[in-house]
């Protein structure tokens, strides 16, 4: 694929000034597009390039996912991500930066070095690890935040613990040559004040810096956000192009001065707007932002158009990092299940709220699952308000019952009692559908910064992991035959 062939009309940027480092997000998440990165690699002129692929329930689920296949665990699209990309960064000397390595970095190391070496890239891939913790988590037994109970002995079975490191392992990868540095669980500004950090030879101690470093991080993180996705509200906060919003890129100067940009000719726009509200996505406390790298300050920042999708950042502070580090924990805790049907017409509602009590009475009577842990919705008739506001006689409703319960057998009956409906329910039922799936849930705590190692894996040693791997395997097939090539 070329970015040419996408149609987004994307067109090359200038030049960053001399000085200058431009650093671009190609991925807000991990369900993130895949084609405004490639824009960026092609016409970006970037000096680094950042996947950010990871949320709470992202790192746990991928842990969960290990426990299947330990050759699993990552970011499953962070190979194609790789494959898209890696021609134009390898060519134009942009390195890659990403937490795309999930529950496995090591694993997901191995994949990228097989990727480059099937398109004939040599670029040289380091993998962070250290921010799995579980073993210290079940040592310390530390407190949860959300119920202040034991973390081993929260309920369910405590299966992942995963610590948010900072910048320190990105830095020490590029330090060491890296033009590909993977991570597990890094705080998403973390992966940006690595690459700056190291570019400009910043010091740990320098709280000022790391916290410009963070604020520039923050705005970049979520990829299209900053650049009017999420941001645009048709009538209030018009937004053209967004079939092809442009992802943003900083150009940020060595006293931590920046200015957010985008490709010329995507969609999208970035305004002092649409940065504001950037800054202040799920931050609590702007003057008190607590990262694993600095207690980053946002109070003074102050945005500035300074040309057309040109907004300069100026500001920015920090205090001492804190002394613990957030952990994610994961819990397998039964089954979740859900089933869905839509009623349309005259009495709709009525309708679906007639086959909710008829699946609610079968699942307790036939199944013995109680209502206490049923979760009932009508959607379309107000149930995004949770009762606080209820749509007029809505002429079309879906109905939705979910719940969470000790076994996959139960899971399946709640779907089973909804797909029932489509004969045993009121008129006019239909587009059912049913999910079943373990339920994992998520908690956290803090563990002390001084229980958890970062360990940088450079390129060479990555190498000779893989090799190891592949001679094991190539033992293991060897091993199936008596020595004469038959199979035992």
């Amino acid at each position: 694929m070329k970015a040419q062939d996408l149609g987004s009309g994307a067109r090359e940027a200038e030049h960053p000034a001399p000085g200058v480092v431009r650093i671009g997000s190609g991925a807000g998440f991990a369900g993130d597009r895949l084609d405004p990165a490639l824009e960026l690699a092609q016409f970006g002129h970037l000096d680094f390039l950042v996947f950010e692929l990871l949320g709470e329930r992202t790192v746990a689920n991928a842990q969960k996912a290990r426990l299947h296949d330990p050759s699993g665990g990552f970011d499953p699209t962070l190979v194609e991500r790789i494959r898209l990309t890696a021609p134009h960064c390898a060519a134009q000397g942009i390195r890659i930066v990403t937490n795309g390595g999930a529950a496995n970095p090591v694993a997901a190391g191995h994949a990228v070095l097989t990727a480059l070496d099937e398109m004939g890239i040599d670029m040289a891939v380091a993998v962070v690890t250290g921010d799995d913790v579980l073993e210290e988590v079940r040592a310390e037994n530390p407190m949860t935040w959300e119920d202040s109970l034991p973390a081993v002995d929260v309920g369910g079975k405590l299966t992942s613990a995963n610590a948010y490191l900072g910048a320190a392992g990105i830095r020490e990868a590029l330090g060491g040559g890296a033009q590909i540095v993977i991570t597990g669980r890094v705080a998403d500004p973390s992966l940006y004040v690595g690459p700056l950090s190291h570019a400009f030879g910043w010091s740990d101690d320098d709280q000022r810096l790391t916290g410009k470093a963070t604020a520039i991080g923050h705005l970049l993180e979520c990829g299209g956000q900053v650049t009017g996705g999420y941001f645009a509200d048709p009538g209030t906060k018009p937004i053209e192009g967004l079939d092809r919003l442009g992802f943003p890129f900083a150009d940020v100067a060595e006293d931590g001065y920046a200015v957010i940009g985008k490709l010329p000719g995507t969609g999208g726009a970035v305004t002092v707007r649409s940065c504001t509200e950037q800054l202040l996505y799920e931050v609590a406390n702007p003057g008190a932002y607590i990262t694993p790298d600095v207690v980053a300050d946002f109070s003074g920042i102050c945005f500035e158009e300074i040309g057309p999708d040109r907004i300069a950042v100026d500001g920015g502070d920090g205090t001492a990092r804190p002394a613990e580090l957030k952990v994610t924990l994961g819990y397998l805790d039964g089954w979740e299940a859900e089933g869905l049907i839509t009623y349309a017409g005259p009495r709709a509602l009525a309708r679906a709220q007639l086959a909710a009590d008829i699946v609610t009475r079968r699942l307790e009577r036939v199944h013995g699952i109680s209502g206490s842990v049923l979760s009932v919705e009508f959607i379309g008739a107000g149930a995004s308000f949770r009762g606080l506001s209820q749509a007029a006689e809505p002429f079309e409703v879906r109905l939705r019952v979910a719940g969470r319960v000790p076994s996959e057998e139960l899971a399946v009956a709640i779907g089973a009692e909804v797909e029932a409906l489509y004969t045993n329910g009121p008129a006019g039922g239909g587009g059912a559908r049913t999910m079943v799936r373990e339920s994992l849930g998520i908690k956290s705590c803090s563990l002390s910064r001084q229980l958890v190692d970062t360990v940088v894996i450079d390129s060479e040693t990555l190498q000779a992991y893989r090799s190891q791997d592949e001679a094991i395997n190539e033992s293991d097939d060897v091993d199936q035959t008596d020595g004469r090539g038959d199979l035992r």
